[in-house]
C-alpha cells in the first residue's frame, strides 16, 4: 500500500529528461523525491508536496526515492489536446492517457495495420535494464558504423522511462535512434500496447537495424524459481520469432554475485530462455577466461540441452569490449556494481551485441 507524506521542497538536486530531483523537508527529515514532470507539475523551492515513500522506507535500490504524487497548492495547467485513447497504469490514481502507435488516432496506423512481419530483425532480449548500454556498446563496437538501435522497454520494471538516465543519456549521445514503451510502460518516442505491437512500431517507424528490448529499470524478484520480473525475456523471444525477428538472448552473468543462483549465468537466464522460450534463438557465450569462463560454458551447454536445442550456442570472443565499454556514454551499474566490480556482467551482454552486428 501507499505510504503518504506531506512534505516541502528546500533545493534541487539534479534534472535529467523527464524527471527532477528535490530535497524535501518532511517533519524532522530531508529526503530525495523523485518528481515526473510531465504527470505533476514542476515544484518550486518552498512548494508543499504529497509524496509516496513506500520504496524509500523499505530501502529498496532502484526505487528508493520517495515520489512526488501532487502538487496540491500548485497544480499544473490541463495538458493540451490529444487523440490519444490508450491509458497506462490503468486504474492506479496516477493513470496516463497516451497516443499509441498502433491506435487509430495516430498517424503511423495505417502503416501498422496489416504490419506482421520484422524481415528478420536482430532483437537483443536481455533480462536487466543496466544490460541496455553494454549491448549497445558491443554493437556499435563490432558495427563498424552506427547502427540505427531501437530500444523497446516492456513494464516489468519501472513504468515512466523517465526514470532512466540511461536512456536519457543514450539518445543524448546519438546511441539510440529512439524508443518504444510497450505494456504499462509509458513515456517512450512511440506508445505501443503490446511487445508485438512494439517491435513492430521500432521496425516500422523507427526503421531501426537492430533493437535492444529489456525491462525499464527495477527488477523484481523472490528468490523463487519462477517470481522474477525477468520472466518476460523469455516471452519477448517468442513475440521475436512469431514475427519473424532474429532473437537474440544476453546472458545475465556476474563474477561477483554473492548469491548463488546468479554466479555464472543466472538462473533467471536459464529458466527465462531455456524453459519460457519455446522458439528458436541465438544464445551467445562470451569466451570469459578461467574458471569463470569454464563455468560459463558449462552452464550454457546445460542451457541448450534443457531448451530441448532450441537454442543456438553462438561463441564470441571478448578481446576489445572492454575498451567498447569503457567508451559508454553513460555508467554502467549492475545491481549496485560497476564495470570493474563486475566486468563479466557487461562482456556478456556486450558479446550479445557483437553477435547481433554479425546479424545485420
Amino acid at each position: 500500500m501507499i505510504r503518504w507524506r506531506e512534505g516541502v521542497v528546500e533545493q534541487e538536486l539534479s534534472r535529467s529528461a523527464g524527471t527532477v530531483e528535490h530535497l524535501v523537508r518532511v517533519g524532522e527529515q530531508q529526503v530525495r523525491a523523485l518528481t515526473y514532470l510531465d504527470e505533476v507539475g514542476e515544484p518550486a523551492v518552498g512548494d508543499r508536496v504529497l509524496l509516496n515513500v513506500a520504496a524509500l522506507e523499505r530501502g529498496l535500490g532502484t526505487g528508493g526515492f520517495a515520489l512526488v504524487v501532487a502538487l496540491p497548492d500548485a497544480l499544473p495547467e490541463d495538458p493540451p489536446p490529444s487523440p490519444g485513447h490508450v491509458v497506462k497504469a490503468r486504474y492506479t490514481p496516477t493513470q496516463t492517457m497516451v497516443l499509441g502507435a498502433d491506435e487509430q488516432e495516430s498517424p503511423h496506423h495505417e502503416l501498422l495495420r496489416e504490419a506482421d512481419d520484422l524481415g528478420g530483425l536482430p532483437v537483443v532480449v536481455a533480462d536487466l535494464h543496466s544490460a541496455l548500454p553494454a549491448v549497445v556498446a558491443g554493437l556499435r563496437e563490432a558495427a563498424g558504423g552506427e547502427p540505427r538501435v531501437a530500444y523497446v522497454m516492456s513494464d516489468g520494471g519501472a513504468l515512466p522511462i523517465a526514470f532512466s538516465r540511461t536512456v536519457a543519456g543514450l539518445r543524448d549521445a546519438g546511441w539510440l535512434a529512439g524508443s518504444v514503451t510497450v505494456g504499462q510502460a509509458y513515456g517512450g518516442d512511440l506508445e505501443a500496447v503490446t511487445v508485438h505491437s512494439g517491435l513492430l512500431a521500432a521496425r516500422a517507424v523507427l526503421g531501426a537495424d537492430v533493437v535492444v528490448l529489456t525491462q525499464g529499470p527495477g527488477n523484481l524478484g523472490t528468490g523463487t524459481r519462477w517470481g522474477f520480473s525477468g520472466v518476460a525475456a523469455g516471452e519477448a523471444l517468442n513475440a521475436t520469432h512469431v514475427l519473424g525477428g532474429r532473437g537474440v538472448a544476453a546472458l545475465r552473468v556476474s563474477q561477483a554475485d554473492p548469491r548463488e543462483r546468479h554466479q555464472g549465468v543466472s538462473h533467471h537466464s536459464t529458466t527465462a530462455y531455456a524453459r519460457v522460450a519455446r522458439v528458436p534463438a541465438d544464445l551467445p557465450v562470451p569466451g570469459l577466461a578461467g574458471p569463470l569462463g569454464a563455468t560459463v560454458s558449462d552452464q550454457a551447454d546445460a542451457m541448450v540441452a534443457l531448451s530441448d536445442d532450441r537454442l543456438r550456442r553462438v561463441d564470441v570472443p571478448v578481446e576489445g569490449l572492454r575498451r567498447a565499454l569503457e567508451a559508454s556514454p553513460v555508467p554502467l551499474r549492475t545491481m549496485g556494481r560497476d564495470l570493474d566490480a563486475d566486468e563479466a556482467a557487461f562482456l556478456a551482454a556486450a558479446a550479445a551485441g557483437r553477435h547481433a552486428a554479425s546479424l545485420l
